[in-house]
């Protein structure tokens, strides 16, 4: 080989050596993914959690949509349940006026991520959905839409058989709006959303 061209290879060499040992272990060994048995064994252990969910509640609460407005009152009632092989909570939200008329009526799903070890709200209501944070906190949780600083914030705790939740807008420099707050009790079980599903024959 040419002295020129042996010279070339060997710079090319130190190169690539030296474009190696800049790239962080982790970056040059990404974590190995989890199987999707380990998923599904992660996502139950997660959910498992929010078992105290589970159930048929009932009771009272108010909500505004915009700071201001008069708070709607309303009788509320949740229904909630395992589903996805116990790896998902499905909660269904109904708020009904003084004249049987829905004055709020919610979807939401939690789940976790395990890759991520995180818990995800989806909720959809008033035409309106989204993925938000969902922590577990002492006797419950909190879920934001936005951010820490600025959002709307909702802590909910569930302390014998009754589940109590309030929501408030935060925003830097001002103090905290209350938007809404509910307290139901437990009135049964069910076994909701699994129940009526279609089997292979």
């Amino acid at each position: 080989m040419p002295a020129q061209r042996m010279k070339s290879a060997l710079l090319r060499m130190i190169a690539v050596t030296l474009v190696i040992a800049a790239v962080p272990a982790s970056a040059a060994q990404p974590a190995p993914q989890m199987t999707p048995a380990q998923m599904i064994a992660a996502q139950r252990s997660a959910m498992a959690k929010l078992s105290s969910l589970d159930g048929v509640w009932r009771g009272s609460g108010w909500m505004i949509d915009q700071p201001g407005e008069t708070p709607r009152q309303m009788t509320m009632t949740y229904r909630v349940g395992p589903a996805l092989d116990r790896t998902i909570r499905i909660i269904e939200i109904r708020g009904y006026l003084a004249d049987g008329s829905f004055g709020f009526h919610a979807f939401n799903t939690i789940s976790f991520d395990a890759q991520k070890n995180a818990y995800v709200m989806n909720a959809r209501a008033a035409g309106r959905s989204g993925a938000f944070d969902f922590e577990l906190a002492t006797e419950g949780y909190v879920w934001r839409i936005g951010g820490a600083d600025a959002g709307l914030h909702y802590a909910g705790s569930i302390k014998d058989q009754v589940w109590k939740e309030s929501g408030r807008a935060i925003a830097p420099g001002r103090d905290p709006v209350a938007m809404s707050e509910f307290t139901l009790r437990r009135v049964g079980d069910t076994d909701w959303p699994d129940a009526g599903a279609i089997g292979p024959k």
